[in-house]
This record gives structure tokens, sequence and C-alpha cells, in this order.
């Protein structure tokens, strides 16, 4: 495992949003004092409280004695479910925790060290699992989106920036005269038991997290990327594990361990010297 001093922080990283995701079975509404239990505990990094409202579709077909299913279907319409949730965010808005029904994210579009989110992530959890029980855990995620945009027009070639790999049958392509635009490529790892790395890749325009959001981001002139989206995760698949903080922690290290070494591989020198090392 790469200890902190042999990882390498980029001044010009390409990394635009970080995720963290829980997810659990269903659990019932936090109360206010809740909210404002897990508000004190989350306090020093995360000092403001929202309440954003969570829609979902919810089938509303209903029987009754002797009507036919196609009957009740067709008199049945889906109905709109609104539902509050806390959110906790930094001063600047760049970094969020959400305690939403099923599940408990943490994102940063400011991330600079595995270890601030890993710590950030043990306090939310921690919170999260003190005010309320929760009956187990059913998928643990960790994101990584990275918008490589270079200084010079990417139609000379994304493969003097990125690995070979990544560029698809684009030689191909250019060998009987056509022009390569756009492609996207996805490929799955098995990182360890129950353990899937997925690999999104291909150029892109403008944005791939919308500097819209409520998470503010730095917004560089809209343009052509190449985009990197590395979503590791663990799903437990023999049974659903209780909901253990020390457990879950352990876990995040494990997927987090392959992430910085899949990205270093699939970057090439000329990235690394003149864009990731560059100052702003």
């Amino acid at each position: 495992m790469s200890t902190v001093a042999e990882r390498e922080i980029y001044p010009n990283a390409p990394v635009v949003l970080v995720a963290l995701e829980v997810r659990h079975p269903i659990a019932g509404p936090l109360s206010h004092a809740e909210r404002l239990t897990i508000k004190d505990r989350l306090a020093e990094r995360l000092p403001i409280m929202r309440t954003p409202q969570l829609t979902s579709v919810q089938s509303a077909v209903s029987m009754q004695a002797g009507a036919s299913i196609q009957g009740a279907l067709s008199a049945s319409a889906p109905q709109m479910r609104t539902e509050e949730f806390a959110k906790f965010f930094s001063r600047d808005n760049a970094t969020a925790v959400s305690m939403l029904p099923g599940a408990v994210t943490i994102e940063t579009t400011r991330y600079v060290r595995w270890e601030y989110l890993r710590e950030l992530a043990a306090a939310a959890l921690t919170a999260r699992h003190e005010v309320g029980s929760i009956d187990g855990v059913e998928r643990l995620g960790l994101r990584y989106i990275d918008e490589i945009r270079v200084p010079s027009e990417p139609e000379s070639g994304w493969e003097q920036w990125v690995d070979n790999t990544l560029v698809g049958p684009t030689r191909v392509g250019e060998k009987l005269g056509l022009r390569p635009t756009q492609w996207q490529g996805v490929t799955v790892f098995e990182s360890g038991p129950d353990r899937t790395l997925a690999l999104r890749y291909g150029p892109r325009e403008g944005y791939a997290v919308d500097p819209g959001g409520d998470l503010k981001r730095p917004t560089p002139t809209p343009g052509p990327f190449f985009l990197m989206d590395i979503d590791s995760f663990w799903t437990p698949s023999d049974r659903i594990p209780e909901f253990d903080v020390e457990l879950l922690l352990t876990v995040c290290n494990e997927l987090h361990e392959p992430v910085r070494g899949l990205f270093e591989n699939l970057i090439k020198p000329r990235l690394r010297k003149e864009v990731l090392r560059r100052a702003e």
C-alpha cells in the first residue's frame, strides 16, 4: 500500500468530483433532533445544514375484489412522492454529506488527499450510526471523476496524453480516411472478493460535473476534455453485513488502493509534465 509521502499531489489535478456512498436498507426519516445531533458532530468541517427534497415515483396500483389486473393498471397512475433529507455543507459549498433514506453520501469538488476524505467519512458514518439504527450495508462505492484538459487541440491526438489503450480504434479509422470525433468505453475489473472497479472513458465536450449544481467547482472555459470516471465498489453477495463503521472504513481503504495506480498507468509523462504539475 502506497504511503502518503509516495503519493504526489498534483497542483493542477484533473479530478472534479470524488464521492463516497454507503447504501443501506431504507431507514425511517431522521427527526429534527437527530439532524441537529449530526450537525453538531460535523460542525467543524460542514457547519451549514440544508434540507433539500428527494422526489421518487411510486406505482399507485390498487386491486379491488373481482377487478382484473388490466383494469387496475389502466385505472391507476404513478404518484410522485417527495420527502426532505438532511444535507450538510462546507462554507465554500465544495463538500457535502447527505443523509438519504437509503444511503449516506460524502461528496467533494475540492479533493486534496484520500486521508482527508476518509476522516470525513468516519465522522459522517459514525454520526449516522449513533442517531438511528441502520439494518445493514448493501453497497459501498468510491468514485473519482476526472476531466483531463490539455493546452493543445485534442485533434492532434489524445494518445499524446493518455495511454493508447484508451483511444480505441481511432488509428484504424484514420487509415481509412475517417476522422474520429468521439468514442466511449467501459472496462470492468474484478478487484477482489465482491469488489469491482469500473472505468468509463472517452472524449467529451463541456463538463462532466455540472458547475450549476449545489456543489461549487472551478469552472474552466467549456471545451473538449477526456473523461476518466473510476468507480470502485463493494457489493456483499452472500449476506447483508451489519453497519459497522470500522469495517466500512477498512473496505474504503481497500477500494481506494487500486484507484491511484490505475489512473497513473493510464496517463503519459507529457500530461504530468505539461498539465498536472503546472501551477495555476
